[in-house]
């Protein structure tokens, strides 16, 4: 039971994750960019301190290169002039110097190879900033299409302006005519009061006269 239920709490917090990723991927990928370009920076400045490391070990053992140059000649114009002691001299300091040039030269070696490594490295970098920045553009793009298509597909699925102006319309078409419904209501008032069974009456002719007809009229006509 118990671990059925660390399941279905471990997937919902990966769907709730993905919703998280899915709802804010425009601004994880401006992230991911900032922090690319960031380590693109950093790697930049090791690159170029150690380009300054190279050439100064590298300006270092030229000058020691110089400076062992120079003591083999003297040690051969010793060794012409027949001042062994001078010569073995001037061999040892060029021993020593040439130890120091072989290790300076493996320095300069290992700084050469790490540049063109870490070289390669931020041009390979460089490059995929770039893609991700082009990226980021047609992924700006197309999360602005899908928010016009889902507004347009709530317009249309839920109840729009038109709809409820069609609704509007209708209310006022089928609404029952005021003038119809008071003439209505007055003879069902006048059946309340018998007024009309009155006037039936007096048209049949029972009871007396109330009101002037057109026959009346006429035979008044007639007589004048």
């Amino acid at each position: 039971m118990f671990t059925t239920l660390k399941t279905l709490i471990a997937g919902a917090n990966a769907r709730a994750e993905e919703q998280v990723k899915d709802a804010f991927a425009i601004e994880l990928i401006d992230q991911k960019i900032r922090d690319s370009d960031a380590q693109l920076r950093a790697a930049k400045a090791t690159l170029a301190s150690l380009i300054q490391r190279q050439r100064s070990e590298k300006r270092i053992l030229d000058a020691l290169q110089g400076r062992i140059d120079t003591m083999v000649r003297r040690a051969e114009d010793a060794l012409a002039a027949e001042r062994e002691d001078l010569a073995r001299q001037a061999a040892d300091a060029v021993a020593t110097m040439e130890n120091e040039a072989q290790l300076r030269q493996g320095t300069v070696d290992r700084l050469e190879a790490k540049v063109i490594r870490l070289r390669g490295s931020v041009e390979v970098a460089h490059r995929r900033l770039i893609d991700l920045k082009q990226g980021a553009v047609t992924a700006r793009a197309i999360r602005r299409e899908q928010q016009v298509q889902g507004s347009l597909r709530t317009t249309i699925g839920n109840t729009s302006a038109a709809d409820e102006a069609e609704e509007l319309i209708a209310r006022v078409v089928g609404r029952d005519d005021p003038f119809e419904q008071s003439q209505i209501l007055q003879g069902i008032e006048a059946d309340l009061n018998h007024e009309s069974l009155d006037a039936r009456m007096e048209e049949q002719g029972f009871g007396p006269v109330t009101k002037v007809t057109a026959d009346q009229v006429l035979d008044r006509l007639k007589r004048k």
